[in-house]
């Protein structure tokens, strides 16, 4: 229903394939505008940092996308950044007149990944 995009804050290839990873979702989603949520990652390395926060946020701004600086060490940020794309996902839905129409998802339950049998026992389809 969405997507983290992260690249390396330490290494500018990574910064640089950006808009070529924004390109394949918008190619291979389930929608012609995904949900997206921009991440540089690493930020607990400042002192191997090549991406500034000021460059990033430009990038992000661009492409019209929320920005995190997360570290997958620490876990800074990385919890807002989810729920920013959780957000964004959920408007999404309640925008749909008929939810129904969203692609494969035939019903909430299913939905959260929590299936009902036929006696209406629930169990986690993991």
């Amino acid at each position: 229903m969405g997507f983290l995009l992260l690249f390396d804050l330490t290494n500018e290839q990574s910064f640089l394939n950006i808009q070529n990873w924004l390109s394949q979702l918008q190619t291979h989603a389930y929608c012609e505008n995904p949900d997206i949520v921009l991440c540089g990652n690493k930020s607990d390395l400042e002192d191997h940092r090549c991406i500034s926060d000021e460059r990033a946020r430009e990038t992000a701004e661009k492409f019209g996308l929320p920005y995190f600086e997360t570290s997958a060490a620490n876990g800074q940020n990385v919890a807002k950044s989810i729920e920013c794309l959780l957000d964004m996902v959920m408007l999404r839905m309640e925008s749909c007149v008929d939810k129904s129409q969203l692609p494969g998802i035939r019903s909430n339950a299913q939905m959260n990944g929590y299936h009902m049998d036929e006696a209406g026992e629930g169990g986690c389809g993991c």
